[in-house]
């Protein structure tokens, strides 16, 4: 039988590593997602990036669910867990909501790369 216990242990003795795998994963698969979904590319694609993302911010969650029940309540554990559940939900919005996610990606898109024209100050003569 597995026991939990154990592995809450080791998941709070080893946090340091744990967590210094899991940000960049979190990160670096969740923006794979966004990339592939803002390249327009097949479902399949984007289905196994998110659920590989997802599968990263989930193993997240549950490791800082662990401090939780040991009562540690401190910033990093709130950090950690909002970025775990924004990767997760970002992730899934991009399964199921893929159209809004590209709209949404193009209109940033254009808003960054919108170039204004230096306005020329006239002087009277």
């Amino acid at each position: 039988m597995l026991d939990f216990n154990a592995l809450f242990e080791y998941s709070r003795s080893n946090c340091v590593g744990i967590c210094a795998f899991l940000v960049p994963a979190n990160l670096i698969t969740t923006s794979l997602t966004l990339t592939l979904t803002g390249f327009d590319r097949s479902r399949n694609q984007v289905v196994i990036a998110a659920g590989i993302a997802a599968l990263f911010s989930g193993i997240m969650v549950l490791h800082v669910l662990t401090w939780f029940l040991i009562g540690v309540v401190m910033l990093p554990t709130y950090i950690l867990l909002g970025l775990g559940s924004l990767c997760l939900v970002t992730n899934l919005v991009s399964v199921f909501r893929q159209a809004q996610i590209r709209e949404l990606l193009r209109a940033l898109v254009r808003i960054c790369t919108r170039v204004e024209q230096p306005t020329r100050i006239k002087f009277n003569d």
